[in-house]
Order: structure tokens, then C-alpha cells, then sequence
């Protein structure tokens, strides 16, 4: 009898695309049916059973470390600015006290990372983080996005409306000296046992491989091209750290210290 095929979550973001498109380009992958969406569907999925394996936002991990193991050495990281986390404010950021905050409703990672950085970094106490799907037509003091509606608004003329940028890898960076993991490749404990699993970390560690010999020519099949150049398509994923190692794991480490002391990370 035939093994089943793994369920693979697929995050249709342009910081994704290198590794989908290397790895359904260059890798047998007639053992593995992909589910694409938005980093909060894929962690319910994976969560449930319902996925075996996916880039899964690394505070889905930090919750529910009993059901998953860690997928050695791919992460989506930065050690410094990652440009597609990005929070918009029309105030200096430590005047922010007393202010109503519009989030991301598709990523809990980001907003547990927003509010680490208000509250212990800057040390505003009187803040509220309200989740919306257009955040920013919020209407609010500020804003947070992620992800391809970051790229697109920090490369558009939203930077001109008297916004101040702030860039939270970078920030976080700055406050820690260690990379901020925002999802880790993380597979339910059971699909470990699967036997098309060693297949596929072969797979994905090649597809990384693959992906950063011709970024240039993976850009051009993008859909990013549709709001960035080119160019700054590549520079984006260059920026990127896709691997996981020790400091990767001390910086995990520290965002779960921080969000426990924040009563942020309750299962």
C-alpha cells in the first residue's frame, strides 16, 4: 500500500517564494500536497492534524512545543532589518502612551513582537493592540504590517503621509544583539514517523540550496514584481535568514522569556 502524501503548508508571501519555487521546481514532490494560506490558517491546520508539515509562526512552536519538532536548520529570520515587519506610527514611537494600535490579524508572532517592543523596550504601559484586517485604514494612532503588505506599503507613497517607519527586526536587533526568528519549519510529531518525511528534508534542504544560486531569475517569475523592483526583490531575500542554529535557538529562547514575563504566551 501506498504511503499517504505529506500535507505541506504553503505561505503565499514573497519571503516564501524562493523556497516553494526552488522546491516545486527542482525537487520530486509527487509525495506532498501543498495548502496555501495565511501564516494564522496554517498554524490552526497544523495545530489540528490537518497539516503535517509547515513554516509555522514560531510563536505557534513556543505554545504547543509538546505536538511539534523543530525542522533543523530552516527558520524565516532576521539579524537586523527585515523590511517586511513594519510599523507605521504618526508620532515617535515612545509617545505612543494612551494609543489605540491597529495589527495584523495574520500574524500572532509579529503582534506578540510589536508588543514586546512597546511595553518592555520602550516601556509604554497604557497601550491596546487592536486586530483588523486593513490595518492601515484603521484610522489609528498606528499601525503594524507584515509580510507583502509591508513590502508594498514601504515602497509606495504611504511612507509620505507623515508616517514614521520602524522597522521591528531591526529594533529587536538593536535591544538584543541576537536574530529575531519570526517562523520556524516545524513538523507534527507523528509525520516524523512518515515515510516520505527524510525525503522531504532532503527536499527543502536542497530547494534553500537551489534558490540562492538564481535569485535573480526566481524574482523574475515573482509576483512581487507587480509592487517592488526587481532588484529589491533580491535584496529583500538576501537580507532574509533562512537557516537555524544556535543563535537563532538563543533568540527563540528570549522571545519566549519575554513573552512569558508579558503573560503573552498562554496555550
Amino acid at each position: 500500500m501506498n504511503s499517504p502524501k505529506l500535507r505541506i503548508g504553503k505561505i503565499p508571501y514573497t519571503n516564501l517564494f524562493p523556497i516553494f519555487f526552488s522546491l516545486q521546481r527542482h525537487c520530486e514532490c509527487s509525495s506532498y500536497e501543498f495548502v496555501e494560506g495565511p501564516p494564522s490558517t496554517l498554524n490552526r491546520m497544523l495545530r489540528e492534524g490537518l497539516l503535517d508539515i509547515s513554516p509555522s509562526s514560531s510563536i505557534e512552536y513556543l505554545k504547543n512545543p509538546d505536538i511539534y519538532e523543530i525542522v533543523s536548520g530552516h527558520s524565516i529570520s532576521a539579524d537586523g532589518p527585515v523590511l517586511s515587519i513594519l510599523f507605521f506610527s504618526r508620532k515617535p514611537i515612545e509617545k505612543l502612551e494612551g494609543s489605540e494600535i491597529a495589527v495584523s490579524s495574520q500574524s500572532e508572532t509579529s503582534v506578540a513582537l510589536l508588543d514586546i517592543v512597546l511595553r518592555r523596550f520602550y516601556c509604554l504601559k497604557k497601550i491596546s493592540l487592536i486586530s483588523s484586517d486593513r490595518p492601515e485604514l484603521s484610522g489609528k494612532e498606528a499601525f503594524l504590517l507584515i509580510g507583502d503588505d509591508a513590502l508594498k506599503a514601504g515602497s509606495s507613497c504611504i511612507t509620505n503621509k507623515d508616517l514614521i517607519v520602524y522597522d521591528l527586526g531591526k529594533i529587536w536587533n538593536e535591544h538584543t544583539g541576537l536574530p529575531f526568528v519570526f517562523a520556524l519549519w516545524i513538523a507534527r510529531k507523528e509525520s516524523v514517523k512518515q515515510a516520505h518525511y527524510p525525503d522531504f528534508l532532503r527536499s527543502l534542504d536542497e530547494a534553500k540550496t537551489k534558490a540562492f544560486e538564481d535569485l535573480e531569475a526566481i524574482a523574475e517569475a515573482s509576483t512581487a514584481k507587480l509592487f517592488m523592483p526587481q532588484q529589491d526583490i533580491v535584496a529583500y531575500w538576501k537580507i532574509i535568514d533562512y537557516g537555524f542554529d544556535s543563535k537563532h535557538l538563543a533568540g527563540l529562547e528570549l522571545f519566549k522569556k519575554y513573552l512569558i514575563e508579558l503573560g503573552g504566551l498562554t496555550h
